[in-house]
């Protein structure tokens, strides 16, 4: 899955609108839709405070090929 598409399940699961985790979170909806859609990278700082808002947390992991 992409960090979009992770966003948007999580957002799901909670019943959310884009509008209200895009006010959780101190940002637009415009840019959550576009998160979501795959049309932004989300920076690390920004994936972290939309999974704040969501009450989540961040794993990253890096693996050999």
């Amino acid at each position: 899955m992409t960090a979009g598409e992770l966003i948007r399940h999580r957002r799901e699961e909670l019943g959310w609108s884009q509008a209200r985790l895009a006010q959780a979170a101190g940002t637009g909806q415009a840019l959550i839709s576009r998160i979501e859609q795959g049309r932004v990278n989300p920076t690390v700082e920004m994936l972290t405070r939309l999974a704040e808002a969501m009450g989540a947390q961040i794993n990253l992991t890096l693996s050999p090929r």
